[in-house]
């Protein structure tokens, strides 16, 4: 019988002819009679969308894991609270458990994904009606490739992990899957992507946007031989170049914006430098975490600056470190972060509520005395994401997970590494221009700059201790802190700092390294009591 069942869709994607998505829910959706148009088709695998979102964005979820436990971001104590039972002291200083909620949630909401993905499979392979063939492919494909993206998730996280290719209505009752190794899993999801290249559509247009087209699954298959060496012991460099040069090449208008703040505005849906979106809306999206970076850090005074509905809690904040490495003329610093006196709305002097600074001015300042104290002037706050006047609980600029600046970035990488520095300082200039249309004479780099170390000054630096280690012996350090311009604050940099191999050798701020078992999280302590085909990963 041919049953579609969607439980709980909350992204279903209906563009409009502005490009922005609505969402409509639906609960179980059974018939015998149904016979899907190709809207249906687009619809019904919408359902499995969705929890990208989720992964990414709800609390204790994907970007602030790959975030606060780096070298950019910090959730410290506040006056008014974000303690937590330690959670965010635990990501910083590198000391998380297997059941710590990043550690939980993140795998859960991402089989929560696959699971769906899986499900509308099942059901479309079992379809006993007459659905175009042609659709019923590029639907499966779009699919698997969704599905891989959620296993890249789970390789990158926890490494060694189950593979599931039907959902629990197609296997047997009690089903436990056995867990494969991270080669393994690295296989699969470059397998399902080289398969299902060609089945997907090379449009960039409101059908495709949102969705896995030719484009952005070229762009997974890049992040995939990026990081082989991470995931498999095996670098894949030159495989890399030839997905970025796919994307490069192409023919249907993507590139890089004169302004890198176009990527991230409020109406950021027609930016033709995003490669895979994640739509977002206020009105369709019930989450309360559904986009609320903005919420976790301004202060409540700032929402007088911006009419926010509601009052924001003043958590999380850039480490002082890293501010530090910025050109004091580059855009990136002075367009994406908010620091200085704030103001309302009407340009009156905001003062601080709480704390040793109550009644002084609410000016931010570069500096945290430590994971565990600070005041509400301390730390510069997260603005690359437009926050638009009169917003909500819930941003509405949508999320670009894929833009093209990183396919610049991963071949100008991929050519350092392969010995080619100056064709990769090349492609990195081409990324700064934009960033220094105030002293264009400091965009240009050369190839012996990015095969020098960073700038970063690491080491220990709060109120307890203090230490210099310095970032001078980073291989292709300066390559790493231009990563780190480009894409702060884009739930990357755990990532990166793998690669470049500092993750779990770095001091900053409070953090001392904490082992390299450290690049990988546990798996859930819940899980390894469900399944015992499940062994933990090493050190945990």
């Amino acid at each position: 019988m041919f049953q579609f069942r969607i439980l709980f869709l909350t992204f279903l994607v209906m563009i409009a002819s502005c490009t922005k998505l609505e969402d409509e829910s639906f609960t179980d959706l059974f018939t015998d009679e149904f016979q899907p148009s190709e809207e249906d088709i687009r619809v019904i695998i919408s359902s499995a969308y969705g929890d990208w979102r989720k992964i990414l964005l709800l609390w204790n979820g994907l970007w602030r894991t790959q975030e606060v436990g780096a070298d950019q971001i910090i959730i410290p104590k506040r006056p008014n609270g974000w303690v937590d039972a330690g959670e965010f002291r635990r990501m910083h200083e590198h000391t998380w458990v297997d059941t710590d909620p990043q550690t939980v949630n993140n795998w859960a909401r991402t089989y929560t994904g696959i699971e769906n993905c899986n499900r509308v499979m099942d059901e479309l392979e079992d379809s006993k009606y007459d659905i175009d063939e042609e659709l019923k492919a590029s639907a499966i494909a779009q699919l698997k490739i969704l599905r891989a993206s959620y296993y890249y998730v789970l390789c990158d996280m926890y490494g060694n992990v189950p593979i599931v290719e039907h959902s629990a209505d197609y296997l047997p009752e009690g089903y436990l899957p056995p867990q494969s190794t991270r080669k393994q899993v690295y296989d699969f999801i470059v397998k399902e992507i080289t398969d299902n290249l060609p089945y997907l559509s090379r449009e960039r247009n409101i059908k495709t946007y949102g969705k896995w087209n030719l484009w952005a699954a070229r762009t997974l298959l890049a992040k995939m031989y990026l990081n082989a060496e991470v995931f498999t012991g095996t670098a894949e460099w030159a495989k890399c170049i030839e997905q970025c040069d796919s994307v490069i090449n192409n023919d249907v208008g993507y590139g890089l914006e004169a302004d890198q703040k176009s990527v991230f505005v409020t109406e950021n849906e027609n930016s033709k430098e995003i490669l895979y979106a994640i739509p977002i809306s206020a009105t369709y999206m019930e989450d309360w975490n559904t986009f609320d970076i903005h919420m976790q850090t301004l202060q409540p005074e700032n929402q007088a600056t911006y009419n926010i509905s509601f009052t924001p809690w003043g958590g999380m904040c850039a480490i002082p470190q890293f501010i530090n490495t910025f050109d004091p003329d580059d855009s990136r610093l002075t367009k994406n972060f908010i620091y200085g006196q704030q103001y309302s709305a009407d340009g009156s002097p905001l003062t601080c509520t709480m704390g040793a600074f109550a009644g002084q001015p609410l000016s931010y300042i570069n500096e945290v005395p430590g994971v565990d104290d600070s005041e509400e002037v301390h730390g510069y706050r997260f603005g690359k994401f437009e926050i638009a006047m009169n917003c909500t609980n819930i941003l509405e600029n949508d999320y670009p997970l894929f833009r093209y600046a990183d396919i610049l970035m991963m071949k100008a990488e991929c050519l350092l590494r392969l010995g080619d520095a100056d064709g990769a300082a090349a492609l990195v200039t081409q990324v700064r221009q934009r960033a220094f249309k105030s002293a264009p004479e400091k965009a240009a780099v050369t190839g012996a700059q990015l095969q020098g170390g960073s700038c970063y000054d690491y080491g220990l630096r709060n109120h307890i201790t203090s230490t210099t280690e310095g970032g001078d012996d980073i291989q292709y350090g300066r390559f790493l802190d231009e990563l780190g311009w480009e894409f702060n604050q884009e739930g990357r940099r755990r990532q990166d700092m793998i690669r470049f191999g500092i993750f779990t050798k770095k001091s900053f701020l409070s953090h001392s390294p904490n082992g390299d078992n450290r690049n990988l999280y546990p798996i859930p302590r819940d899980e390894l009591n469900k399944n015992p085909n499940l062994q933990q990963n090493p050190g945990y």
